[in-house]
């Protein structure tokens, strides 16, 4: 009896503990009143019984914790603030798909927001489980932008146990991996290996990747620096097919009769000529909204000027072959910009910036000028940062970037921002006078009309061909008189009438 007492306090303690233990496996459950049926019925048998159900659950546990292993966490990749005030973008392109693999620092998508394009990165290394938006949907900052199953450090021995099903679909899933374009093309390529291309100025389609799928890798940029590295093999040129010439040179077809006069059709106007189509404002059209709609409450103040661009345009001439030497397209626009920033060294106040209340007006020290720029996703302003320190050619190549990116709807946050002074140039499109509206919180902005040739009477009282150019200011007149608009026009004028006066202030 003894005995017996013992071994089923010995089973209850069991009992008890397992169930703690195995509170996920119900089947256990289900096999308690076996236990206690033996227990009472054959004492002896409890312990080979018990012996059994061990093992059976020690096993089972080993299978959940193997499960567990195979499954990772998924996190939730939320927008965080890109900067600038934004609270919302819109989805411009997806650089993944359900089922991809991302790494860190691996770009995920590419948002546009009513400044600029910013590409995101991922910051977990794991699998994509679901993408929260389509392309053009609007995401807010703060809000999930896709969900990734994180992969931890205990994954690696699950990851052995995989089936070829799933690692032939890795590999198909590496195709859609990170890629920039350049020139038309696609590269592969990692953000840390663009960064480096970046800063030493290499054209990554010139780099003959050696990685999976002609991946470039970081050492063949070094390589390519080193010159160490095999130029990239050119597409072979296909030769055309020679036209083959006939022996026989047959008669010309003789003319076919006139045909009799056919009668005119008669044209009948659709009742239905279209429907009408809705289209969200965003991207940069919904930031011209917003400055647009700020300026509104400025007081504008306009002043016009002729300017006579005769010697101008002899010099450009004789500038532009040399400029070209360069890799620089020369227009008149490096001209005006550099001769505005010499004129705003004697009137600062044109390049200042007023708060939202005018109750402070802020000098700027840079002139960062800014050239109002036409493109297919509406009017951008990207400026040319520090003009007072760079030479009429360095303006000219900064000119050629922002335009090629403008074009390419690639212009950065910090090409749009920072701005001290606009000249739009409407005359490349055509129109004489204009009335420009101020960029807030700039205080003034100019616009440049069409050069025409022109009658003009020199100082003899002789008539002449001249350039002639329309400029059209509009100030801010809270902080801005007449006198001051007209003064720094006038000088501005004198710079681009007499180029070789600007020789005298150059830096």
């Amino acid at each position: 009896i003894a005995l017996w007492c013992a071994c089923e306090m010995a089973a209850r303690v069991f009992l008890r503990s397992t169930l703690q233990i195995c509170s996920r496996l119900g089947r256990f459950r289900q096999q308690v009143p076996r236990l206690y049926h033996c227990a009472s019925a054959r004492p002896a048998a409890l312990a080979r019984l018990c012996q059994r159900e061990l093992l059976h659950r020690q096993t089972q546990l080993r299978h959940l914790q193997t499960s567990a292993a195979c499954c990772g966490e998924i996190v939730q990749f939320k927008l965080s603030d890109i900067g600038e005030g934004i609270a919302e973008v819109s989805i411009k392109e997806w650089y993944v798909q359900v089922g991809d693999k991302v790494a860190q620092f691996d770009s995920v998508c590419e948002v546009q927001s009513d400044k600029a394009s910013v590409t995101i990165t991922s910051r977990y290394d794991g699998v994509v489980r679901k993408l929260h938006y389509e392309v053009e949907d609007i995401a807010e900052v703060g809000k999930p932008l896709l969900d990734i199953e994180t992969i931890g450090e205990g994954d690696d021995s699950v990851q052995s146990e995989v089936t070829s099903d799933t690692s032939s679909s890795d590999e198909d899933s590496d195709h859609k991996h990170l890629h920039q374009r350049v020139k038309g093309q696609k590269v592969l390529a990692t953000p840390a290996v663009r960064k480096i291309a970046m800063e030493n100025k290499i054209d990554l389609s010139e780099v003959q990747g050696t990685g999976k799928d002609g991946r470039i890798l970081k050492e063949d940029v070094l390589n390519f620096l080193a010159g160490t590295q095999p130029p990239k093999p050119a597409a072979p040129a296909v030769a055309p097919t020679p036209t083959p010439i006939p022996e026989i040179i047959p008669p010309p077809p003789a003319a076919p009769p006139a045909a009799p006069p056919k009668p005119r059709p008669v044209v009948t106007i659709p009742a239905v000529v279209g429907e009408d189509r809705v289209e969200p404002i965003k991207g940069f059209r919904k930031a011209m909204v917003k400055s647009m709609t700020l300026s509104q409450s400025i007081p504008h103040f306009g002043y016009c000027e002729e300017v006579d661009m005769t010697a101008l345009v002899q010099l450009r001439s004789e500038l532009k072959g040399s400029a070209e030497q360069y890799g620089v397209r020369l227009s008149f626009m490096p001209f005006f910009i550099k001769a505005a920033s010499m004129a705003l060294v004697q009137y600062p106040v044109l390049n200042s910036i007023v708060d939202d209340k005018c109750e402070n007006l802020t000098y700027k020290a840079a002139h960062n000028i800014g050239l109002a720029m036409d493109t297919s996703k509406g009017l951008v302003v990207p400026n040319v940062k520090n003009v007072q320190c760079l030479t009429i050619l360095e303006v000219a190549a900064e000119l050629n970037r922002l335009h090629d990116l403008g074009l390419q709807g690639k212009l950065s946050t910090q090409d749009l921002t920072g701005g001290t002074l606009t000249l739009s140039n409407i005359g490349v499109i055509g129109g004489t006078y204009a009335k420009p509206v101020i960029m807030p919180p700039e205080v003034a902005i100019g616009a440049l009309g069409k050069v025409q040739v022109l009658p003009r009477f020199d100082a003899s009282g002789d008539m002449y061909a001249a350039n002639v150019m329309v400029v059209s200011w509009s100030a801010d007149h809270r902080v801005i008189d007449g006198a001051t608009m007209a003064r720094y026009s006038n000088l501005w004028k004198s710079y681009l009438e007499n180029p070789a006066s600007m020789l005298l202030h150059l830096k």
